[in-house]
């Protein structure tokens, strides 16, 4: 992720770096993201500038400056729970996080900001509705992995935390109107299917 002023810099970056430009992706999306092939390693690298847009969008404007040499834990977070077709990638992704790093009340280095994500969930039904989701399926299925009692109990405890946290927190009027209408209207967009790697020089 990066700011939308850097992306002159990205461009010659990854041209420096041998990687091919989605030409025609980068013109019409080039405000909000940008992506780049390395056709001869078959790798991609998808760039959001600013704002994270896939199942539900996020503005992470004014906190990519937080922590470094990524994004937020608690963003790096909410990147995978926002997954309404999770997979397994997903479910190990935030096993591991979640393992890894505890869960506090500030974006302080490794730590993840539970407020900050109950606020979101707090302020859109939908993101509250996909993220509770998600956690549920992935305490669900915490047996099945072959994790360590400690390690399982660890995850499953700050998981839990966060999804009381989520409960708990005040929920804004347009979440209330929202949630009257629950699931009879969808509450996400679905990403369409791309190709991993694509060649713009071949036309």
């Amino acid at each position: 992720m990066a700011l939308r002023k850097q992306s002159r810099d990205i461009k010659k970056l990854f041209a420096e770096l041998g990687y091919v430009p989605r030409d025609r992706f980068n013109a019409l999306q080039g405000d909000k993201r940008l992506i780049f092939n390395d056709i001869e390693n078959g790798r991609r690298v998808d760039i959001f500038l600013e704002t994270f847009e896939m199942c539900h969008k996020f503005d992470f404007k004014d906190r990519l400056t937080l922590d470094n040499p990524t994004i937020t834990l608690a963003d790096l977070l909410a990147t995978k729970l926002q997954v309404v077709e999770i997979t397994e990638r997903e479910y190990r992704d935030v096993m591991a996080l979640v393992r890894d790093h505890e869960v506090g009340d500030s974006d302080k280095p490794e730590t993840i900001n539970a407020p900050y994500l109950a606020g979101l969930c707090g302020d859109d039904w939908g993101i509250y509705k996909t993220f509770t989701t998600n956690i549920e399926h992935i305490l669900t299925a915490l047996p099945k992995y072959a994790l360590e009692p400690e390690s399982m109990a660890i995850v499953q405890k700050r998981l839990e935390d966060i999804q009381n946290r989520i409960e708990t927190a005040p929920k804004s009027v347009r979440w209330k109107i929202r949630s009257r209408v629950g699931e009879k209207a969808q509450w996400y967009e679905l990403p369409e299917q791309d190709k991993e790697v694509v060649d713009s020089r071949l036309g």
